[in-house]
C-alpha cells in the first residue's frame, strides 16, 4: 500500500524539522554538501533564499513533516528570472516511495505559473540515487565541475542538470 502524505506550504515553524532532515544528509551522505551540521540560523538563511518562490513541506498521516522542497533563484540578476534551482530533501525512511516525484511535479507546476521556463539541479557525483532520479524525470546533464567538493576526506564532482518546462 502506498504511503500517504500531504503537500503544503513550507512554514517558518518547520525550520527545526527541516534542520533535522537536512543534517541527516550532512552527516550520512554527499547529498548535502556541508561537512558540519547546520545551525538553526544557517537553515533559516537557506529558507530565506526561496522567498517569493514555491516552497513545500510534506506531512505524513500523523501530521509529521517528512520532507521539504523548494525553488530558489538561479541568480539575483533579473536576466535569469526564467530559471530556478530546485532542492528537495526527504527523511531517509520515506525515500523511494514517490514523494520526490510528487515534490517535483508540484514544484514544476508552480514554476510554470510563475513563468519559470528552466529548472536547474546540482547533484553530488557520490549521490547515485539523485543522479538517477533527475535523469528519470527528464533532466539532462548539462555540466560537471570535476573534483570541486571534498567531504569526509573524499573528493566529488558537482553534476548540473537542466529541465525545460516550455
Amino acid at each position: 500500500m502506498p504511503e500517504a502524505w500531504r503537500l503544503r506550504s513550507l512554514q517558518p515553524s518547520d525550520s527545526e524539522v527541516v534542520r533535522t532532515i537536512f543534517n541527516f544528509y550532512v552527516e550520512h551522505s554527499f547529498a548535502a554538501y556541508a561537512q558540519s551540521l547546520l545551525s538553526m540560523n544557517e537553515i533559516q538563511d537557506l529558507l530565506v533564499q526561496c522567498n517569493g518562490y514555491p516552497a513545500l513541506a510534506a506531512d505524513d498521516e500523523a501530521g509529521n513533516l517528512i520532507g521539504f522542497g523548494f525553488l530558489r533563484p538561479y541568480s539575483p540578476h533579473d536576466t535569469f528570472s526564467k530559471a530556478a534551482t530546485i532542492t528537495y530533501f526527504i527523511a531517509s525512511e520515506h525515500t523511494g516511495r514517490g514523494l520526490g516525484s510528487a515534490f517535483l511535479q508540484s514544484l514544476e507546476a508552480e514554476a510554470q505559473k510563475r513563468g519559470i521556463r528552466n529548472l536547474l539541479a546540482h547533484v553530488s557525483s557520490k549521490n547515485p540515487r539523485s543522479l538517477s532520479f533527475h535523469r528519470k524525470h527528464g533532466f539532462r546533464q548539462c555540466g560537471c565541475f570535476h573534483g570541486i567538493g571534498c567531504k569526509h576526506g573524499e573528493c566529488f564532482d558537482v553534476v548540473w542538470f537542466e529541465k525545460s518546462l516550455s
